[in-house]
């Protein structure tokens, strides 16, 4: 990603995602990969560095279609896993992790963001959480690429699309829940949502809790001079509705810059 050094001195970097049909953790690795140009062999490097060489190849970026619209995805071929993790074995699985401090400690508080969640869900403290589903190898994928990528783009601003929700049943580990899932509900505090006419999860806790440790702002399209883009889908569609999320990457002028210096 080369910028031109004149605009580059006295711009901000922003990211912008905009959920059309929602959000979940896998959607947001494909996105942020898209935007940082990661290659195969990278994604790779990344899975060698969480301590994962074994998922080399096993998680792939691809080109996905819905409605004739091109756009990409994350295939997960993952072995079958039934281990139920405690906030401190994450703790543990991502210290041991060649990751830099920044990206770290961005996974490892959104995993406690999310222990705090299901905590006061189920009565319990953070440290007694079974991490069931989120606990399972795509969520610590999700969390530990997620925030990696984020540290790689390094954004002076971070802005994000209210969050689609609508009502209907989840199939959980715990049994059917109401959308959104409980988890979801507690995370949303302080979160901008709008209403979808579709029924089912659309966001998931994983995506919410990483949104938030990465300090989202829930907002419209910011004034910038987008980059580049992608269009991300995830493994489920939803009927009537716009499907998939957008990421763009660009940069905001602070205005001392002439339109000539800008063309240059």
């Amino acid at each position: 990603m080369v910028l031109n050094s004149k605009v580059a001195r006295s711009s901000k970097k922003i990211l912008v995602i905009r959920p059309n049909s929602g959000l979940s953790g896998d959607m947001l690795v494909t996105g942020l990969a898209q935007l940082a140009g990661l290659t195969k062999n990278d994604l790779d490097k990344l899975l060698v560095q969480l301590n994962l060489p074994h998922l080399t190849g096993r998680v792939r970026l691809v080109t996905r279609s819905h409605q004739s619209i091109r756009g990409y995805g994350l295939d997960l071929d993952l072995p079958e896993e039934h281990e139920h993790r405690h906030l401190a074995d994450i703790t543990q699985f991502f210290e041991a992790a060649d990751m830099t401090p920044l990206a770290r400690e961005l996974t490892l508080e959104s995993f406690r963001l999310l222990a705090e969640a299901e905590a006061f869900v189920h009565g319990q403290t953070p440290q007694e959480v079974h991490f069931h589903e989120v606990g399972a190898m795509d969520s610590l994928l999700d969390m530990g690429l997620s925030s990696i990528l984020f540290d790689l783009l390094n954004p002076d601003l971070f802005v994000c699309g209210p969050l689609p929700l609508c009502d209907g049943v989840i199939k959980a580990a715990h049994g059917l829940l109401p959308a959104p899932a409980p988890a979801v509900a507690y995370l949303l505090s302080g979160v901008r949502v709008t209403g979808l006419n579709s029924a089912g999860e659309t966001v998931t806790p994983t995506a919410l809790s990483l949104l938030k440790t990465f300090g989202a702002v829930f907002g419209n399209w910011p004034e910038m001079v987008i980059e580049t883009q992608a269009l991300v889908y995830g493994s489920r569609f939803l009927p009537d509705v716009p499907n998939g999320a957008l990421f763009a990457w660009g940069l905001s002028s602070d205005g001392e810059e002439t339109l000539e210096d800008k063309t240059k």
